[in-house]
């Protein structure tokens, strides 16, 4: 009979804190650079809209720091209670990202406490813009920080290890590992995207639920192209990625392609299903497409799961999940790319209502590609939780509790996403936009 031991129950609590914090972190290191940009755009062209815009965007991002701080409070007790033998090494090498990701975050909440209450105080408004600039560094090097612990996980380094004593510790190498710099543009681009095209989806929500405003419509055209050019970046995020796991952790890429034989000109597998025998059948498969995605050459070798032990790779169904995470990224890339294209055409109409499903559509999408995209990246390291130096059964806590956390957390994430949504609704649906643009100030709120 199946038995959820202490290693299940808490790699089942990691996970679900982990799903859950990862939402509020991706609109915590995104939002602010849109924020950023409205103000911009706003005073340069002396457009009010773009303004207002980043300041209904600031409160409705305040709501989701708070909750933020709350999961991300979890993920750290939650390192310490659940997984003590691998804080037990791996703090000994690792601690100190883990320590500037809270410093980068003090950093940021100090200027947000500035940026809120000081709108329509100075009397050159880029002086309040450049607010913002200390908000977006510190946001997104908290992303950069803890990064690069995920980062160490994957590819261990600045330390030795002999006979189970680590010594030659060196932070910087650790931090600086061969997985950060693809790990760290892979993040902040995805967040980035992520963010503009829910930004992007309420918009066109909006603009479908009744007739556009001239706010809305550039509201619409901005979180759009962020949308496109975010996507563009992630993609060439996505193609670093694949050739550093070719290099560096090719069991990894091997699993997410179901590539089981080490081949030259290796076809790119999508979706399908697996029979006795690990045959693929009914999968979309290009050819040579998998060794250029590796290395660059249509004709190039790609490392199969031949060469590895069995009880050393992942699941074979992490495949569906970065299959998921590339579809929704290309859907995002293709939609915004679409309006684009449609704003460029004089006779074709870019609020059309396909056009504004889809892109409403897009949002929940890229969250879902973002949550995918990180399930592979941790149980496509499986079964290691520090590769080639501890494995995940051997780093849980022993406590034959972890189930009662898991049910007490469960708890505290559902009433934190329904005060999320209806403190949100709630701040948006009494105070519309039209109302604040005819008095030319905001309705509640205070300063901010």
């Amino acid at each position: 009979m199946f038995e959820l031991d202490s290693v299940i129950m808490s790699r089942m609590l990691t996970a679900m804190t982990l799903g859950f914090h990862i939402i509020f972190a991706t609109i915590g290191v995104g939002v602010p650079v849109m924020i950023s940009i409205a103000e911009f755009i706003g005073i340069k062209k002396k457009d009010p809209h773009y303004r207002l815009l980043a300041r209904r965007w600031t409160r409705g991002f305040v709501i989701t720091v708070a909750i933020g701080v709350v999961t991300g409070t979890a993920i750290g007790l939650q390192l310490s209670l659940l997984w003590p033998n691998f804080m037990q090494v791996a703090g000994n090498v690792i601690s100190l990202p883990l320590f500037l990701e809270t410093f980068a975050f003090f950093f940021e909440a100090i200027f947000l406490g500035a940026y809120l209450y000081t709108w329509d105080r100075f009397k050159n408004p880029f002086y309040h813009w450049f607010l913002s600039i200390p908000i977006v560094i510190g946001s997104s090097f908290s992303a950069v920080f803890i990064t690069m612990v995920n980062a160490f996980m994957n590819t261990p380094d600045g330390f030795t290890m002999k006979d189970g004593v680590i010594t030659s510790i060196d932070p910087i190498d650790a931090m600086l590992n061969p997985a950060t710099p693809t790990k760290v543009f892979h993040v902040l681009s995805s967040s980035y995207l992520t963010s503009a095209a829910i930004l992007a989806a309420i918009t066109a929500f909006i603009i479908l639920k009744r007739n556009s405003h001239s706010y809305h419509r550039k509201a619409l055209k901005l979180t759009v192209t962020a949308t496109f050019i975010f996507a563009v970046l992630t993609a060439i995020a996505g193609d670093l990625s694949a050739k550093f796991l070719a290099e560096h952790q090719p069991e990894k890429l091997a699993v997410a392609e179901w590539h089981f034989e080490t081949e030259e000109g290796a076809d790119l597998i999508l979706f399908g299903q697996l029979t006795e025998g690990n045959q693929i059948v009914n999968e979309i498969r290009i050819p040579n497409a998998l060794s250029f995605l590796a290395h660059g050459d249509l004709n190039s070798e790609v490392i199969g799961l031949d060469q590895f032990p069995e009880d050393e790779t992942a699941p074979l169904w992490v495949h569906y999940m970065f299959d998921l995470m590339v579809v929704l990224g290309i859907f995002a890339l293709t939609v915004s790319l679409l309006y684009l294209i449609f704003t460029k055409v004089k006779k074709w109409n870019e609020h059309n209502k396909w056009l504004l499903i889809l892109l409403v559509a897009n949002g929940p999408m890229a969250m879902l590609a973002l949550e995918f995209g990180w399930i592979y990246a941790e149980v496509g390291r499986q079964p290691w939780i520090l590769r080639g130096y501890m494995k995940v059964e051997n780093a849980a806590t022993a406590s034959q509790h972890v189930d009662t956390m898991f049910f007490l957390f469960l708890g505290l994430y559902i009433l934190l996403g329904t005060l999320c949504i209806i403190v949100l609704r709630k701040m948006f649906k009494n105070n519309p936009v039209e109302l604040e643009l005819e008095e030319g100030k905001p309705t509640s709120g205070g300063d901010y």
